[in-house]
């Protein structure tokens, strides 16, 4: 036997319509609703002119007081009055039209923004506009604005800064490390430091700073990077460098952010001449600073570590950071075979004096200079060089250059008339040659081979054209090239 279920009761009632409630209601109770669901309802005639509006309890009446009787596009601004033409156009009885947001001025001079909809409940009948007052949407967008703008000129002061602090920390002379306190990876690390260091920025950075320095110096380290996290504070200690690089003085601060707490560790190198106070120190450095003739200081790879006042005038730079990192044989020597012979002369006899050369401007000036350089070994060794400017090189007696031209303009004028142009051209041409000859040897100290690519000649070239002039000693007759 099948039993068939039968539907239970519902207990919900069912809704009742609408318009079924609309219909009840009377026009007074409409506007009513009308007014309370919205801040400002308007009724707009076939002509688009406002016959009637009501306010909420946001909006003052004597704000739209004013607009009954006028057309409604002329209480708005300008840029609205698309808006308003798309209100009244697309206002109809099946539905309410998208909301759109104009602006209505006001005598204080801030606009009114309301945002409006439209519907026509019969057809040929009067619009009814409702409104919502967007003041303090308004005053929320300005702010956000305002806010944003305060963020964007703190970014640009933050950049600033940072820029700032870049440049400071890359062409500082001082070494610095900046370290992560807790790992002791090291972050960051100026020039100075790394050539301090022996090594390139890029392969110091992510290293542990104890192992940048030598396994003797390593329980000192680790006790002042355990006193700075404990305490905040590091007592110097000295510390010696890698591969016999010498010793320097580390000082430790700590500072906090991104987060975390970073450790700024200042190497002072030579810390000897340190100690020895400013009463010694800095009279010899403002006496090489002032000195007329340029001095400088380079380590044995040539790079520049110190260059007074005179030098850079010579080179054309602006300031000694310029100069600073960058080997001499950028401005030192006609070219490279000159410089290599001085810098040759200087590790094989440990000085050189009055080394004839020039000294090349940045900007392509050329000046003939005198170089006295020295080698100091020692802990940090270095090499010095006085370079003295001037023509008086053309009166100290040297072979070749020094001496006096035998035939000078005038009697070579003399001459003319008396000897044919062609004896007088070859005669100045042997004459030229042999003082260029003279000159390279002069400068390659005897090396012939030097001499000979310097003058763009063969060996052999050179040895003929040596005996044919009567240039240095020859062991045998060489054929003339």
């Amino acid at each position: 036997m099948t039993v068939t279920p039968q539907p239970r009761p519902s207990t919900q009632q069912p809704p009742v319509a609408l318009q079924q409630v609309a219909g009840l209601l009377q026009g007074e109770a409409v506007g009513r609703i009308v007014a309370a669901s919205s801040d400002l309802s308007l009724v707009i005639d076939a002509d688009g002119v406002i016959r009637d509006a009501a306010v909420g309890a946001e909006l003052a009446p004597e704000t739209v007081a004013g607009w009954l009787g006028r057309r409604w596009i002329d209480t708005v601004t300008v840029e609205s009055r698309p808006k308003i033409d798309a209100l009244l156009r697309d206002a109809g009885s099946d539905g309410i039209t998208r909301w759109r947001q104009v602006n209505h001025p006001s005598p204080d001079g801030a606009d009114l923004p309301i945002r409006y909809a439209s519907i026509r409940p019969a057809a040929g009948g009067p619009i009814l506009v409702l409104g919502r007052d967007m003041r303090a949407v308004a005053a929320l967008q300005r702010r956000l604005m305002e806010t944003q703008q305060a963020l964007e000129r703190d970014y640009d002061r933050l950049r600033a800064a940072e820029t700032r602090y870049r440049l400071l920390f890359q062409i500082s002379g001082e070494p610095v490390l900046v370290v992560d306190a807790g790992t002791r990876r090291v972050a960051e690390a100026n020039p100075a430091a790394a050539r301090l260091l022996g090594r390139p920025a890029k392969r110091v950075a992510g290293q542990d700073v104890v192992d940048l320095f030598d396994a003797a110096s390593a329980r000192a380290l680790e006790a002042q990077f355990a006193a700075l996290r404990a305490t905040g504070q590091a007592g110097e200690i000295r510390a010696a460098l890698p591969h016999g690089r010498g010793e320097v003085t580390v000082s430790a601060s700590l500072f906090r952010g991104e987060g975390g707490a970073s450790a700024l560790l200042q190497l002072v190198a030579d810390p000897a001449a340190a100690a020895a106070g400013p009463d010694q120190e800095a009279p010899t450095a403002a006496v090489i600073e002032a000195m007329p003739e340029g001095f400088v200081v380079t380590d044995t790879a040539r790079r520049v570590l110190m260059a007074n006042a005179a030098f850079l005038e010579l080179a054309q730079l602006a300031t000694a950071g310029q100069a600073r990192g960058r080997t001499l044989d950028h401005w030192l020597g006609r070219d490279e075979t000159e410089a290599q012979a001085l810098f040759a002369t200087l590790v094989d006899h440990g000085a050189v004096r009055r080394f004839a050369t020039v000294v090349r401007g940045a900007y392509g000036g050329v000046e003939d200079v005198e170089v006295a350089a020295v080698s100091v070994a020692g802990p940090r060794p270095c090499l010095g060089f006085a370079i003295r400017s001037g023509p008086r090189r053309l009166a100290e007696g040297r072979p070749g250059i020094g001496r006096e031209v035998p035939r000078s303009v005038e009697q070579m004028t003399e001459l003319v008339g008396r000897v044919s142009m062609k004896t007088l051209v070859r005669e100045t041409t042997d004459l030229i040659e042999k003082l260029c000859i003279e000159a390279a040897l002069r400068i390659t100290r005897d090396n012939r081979a030097s001499a000979a690519e310097m003058l763009g000649l063969s060996r052999q070239g050179l040895y003929a054209k040596m005996r044919r002039y009567g240039v240095g000693d020859l062991d045998g007759p060489v054929e003339d090239v």
